[in-house]
């Protein structure tokens, strides 16, 4: 499966169309934001994405009863602590991929320790990750809006199938 992985866009909703409309062209099937969307035009644009879109809500998203209304509305599957996204492989443990914003520490290492999720993914640093802790692959795609690091503004589109990351610019 090749799933869209985008984070911190901070409400840019023509950044983070841009970013969906690359990974789409690339074969995205599922769509993922690791938080702080910002808007509700940011969700409605995850919905337009692709029929299987998720959200975590951010530290910085305060209006969080209208982006879970918004996500309602678009068919965006939307959560404040994590979401989990079935990516097939049957029975293996770890399997699945699940995406929280990363601002709370202690529930990002209990998911990475738990080996639960063949991936978990995350935002908040605004930092490119991809590293690996035993069988978890632990991923950021760094941020759509004001990303640190140097990589400038980007997303990442992950193939479980072959087990790649590729960074994408909007």
């Amino acid at each position: 499966m090749r799933v869209a992985l985008v984070s911190d866009s901070h409400g840019d909703v023509r950044r983070l169309r841009r970013a969906l409309d690359a990974l789409v062209a690339r074969g995205a099937e599922a769509v993922v934001h690791c938080g702080d969307v910002g808007s509700v035009e940011c969700v409605a644009a995850l919905g337009d994405a692709a029929p299987t879109a998720l959200a975590v809500a951010g530290n910085m998203d305060r209006r969080v009863d209208q982006l879970a209304a918004a996500a309602e509305r678009a068919g965006v599957t939307f959560s404040t602590r994590h979401v989990e996204l079935d990516i097939g492989g049957g029975a293996e443990t770890p399997s699945g991929l699940v995406a929280t914003h990363g601002d709370d520490a202690r529930l990002l290492a209990e998911l990475i320790r738990g080996e639960q999720f063949a991936y978990v993914c995350h935002g908040h640093t605004h930092r490119r990750r991809d590293e690996r802790f035993g069988a978890v692959r632990v991923i950021n795609p760094g941020a759509l809006r004001h990303p640190r690091g140097g990589s400038g503004p980007g997303a990442a589109l992950l193939d479980t199938d072959a087990g790649a990351v590729n960074w994408v610019k909007p």
